[in-house]
């Protein structure tokens, strides 16, 4: 017998026993211990990457991607083909799948079109309609640019310019009532101060240090450094909250394996 099936008898069979012990100890039913026991096999599977790459993090890896991707199969073909196209191109589908018939609207047979000659793509090479697939692909990739830029425009480009244009100082009534009513809070204008001075300047240091039709000396050179600080920053911030979430997944499955599945923990 050789070594790959040993090593799967012995995962089969070390899952049956530890379903059992499952079911024992926690006094639950068949498919309540396979559930658990399955969802601790799978975490133990993909935590045993941090040794080396195995055939059980394969097959974690594995079953999650493909269980992925038929449930968003599954998602578009609801949400989209049955919710939207079929109440509005047949009465006979809406009866079969029991919802509504909205009317014929003749535009929607358009899609259709466009992916029924999307999937030429799958069809052998000696049919030679392949090629007809490019219409799909080519509407898809422009009809995305067109509706995304205009938005990302707006979100990534005309809001950030006007959440950068602050005032350098905020609710400025002199002096005097800056001084007697000095406040470290959040809200106080001594801190909102200072924040609209870093975002002005930081968005300056940042654009100056993109920009290399200027060598960096002097004083273009100090403004370009206090850029790479803002940009320093960011890039640890984003990091660090990336980690954070992470770190936050790691304790959810950790509490599973001692809590749930394992029970050493109440």
């Amino acid at each position: 017998m050789k070594r790959g099936q040993i090593i799967l008898i012995a995962s089969v069979v070390a899952f049956a026993a530890a379903m059992l012990l499952k079911k024992t100890l926690a006094d639950v039913s068949y498919s309540e211990a396979f559930k658990i026991t399955l969802m601790g096999f799978l975490t133990l599977s993909i935590f045993s990457f941090l040794y080396k790459d195995n055939a059980f993090y394969k097959f974690a890896e594995h079953l999650f991607v493909g269980v992925s991707a038929a449930y968003w199969m599954c998602v578009g073909f609801w949400s989209n083909i049955v919710q939207q196209v079929v109440p509005r191109i047949s009465t006979n589908l809406s009866e079969f799948f029991e919802i509504d018939f909205l009317g014929y609207e003749l535009h929607y047979y358009i899609p259709i079109f466009f992916g029924l000659i999307l999937l030429t793509r799958l069809t052998p090479t000696s049919w030679r309609i392949a090629w007809m697939s490019k219409w799909t692909l080519a509407f898809i990739v422009g009809a995305t640019a067109g509706l995304v830029l205009p938005v990302n425009l707006r979100t990534n480009f005309l809001i950030q310019i006007n959440s950068t244009l602050v005032p350098l100082l905020p609710d400025w009534q002199g002096f005097g009532y800056f001084v007697s009513n000095f406040d470290l809070s959040y809200g106080g204008p001594f801190i909102k101060t200072i924040s609209n001075w870093v975002t002005i300047f930081g968005v300056l240091g940042g654009l100056v240090y993109f920009f290399f039709s200027k060598e960096h000396k002097g004083v273009f050179g100090h403004a370009s450094r206090f850029g790479i600080w803002i940009l320093m920053l960011t890039f640890g911030a984003s990091f660090g909250y990336t980690v954070m979430g992470r770190i936050s997944l790691l304790v959810g499955r950790l509490t599973f394996l001692f809590r749930d599945w394992a029970g050493i923990i109440s």
